[in-house]
């Protein structure tokens, strides 16, 4: 899925440290979403059904790392 970043509007969560954290943008759509630390690097697109369940997901828990 291509979309034009180049006039994206990052927002970085109000919750995020100094040490960095995601940001998110819309565009065309699409929600964008790259590391604050690396705007250069990589950058996740997902439509608006995947967004959810990628946000419930996250809420749920499901991503947490085994300790």
């Amino acid at each position: 899925m291509t979309v034009d970043l180049s006039q994206a509007a990052w927002r970085k969560s109000s919750l995020s440290g100094n040490n960095g954290c995601v940001e998110v943008a819309f565009v065309d759509g699409k929600i964008a979403v790259r590391d604050s630390k690396d705007r250069d690097g990589s950058v996740l697109v997902f439509n608006a059904h995947e967004w959810v369940a990628f946000t419930r997901a996250t809420q749920n828990g499901e991503f947490e790392l085994p300790e």
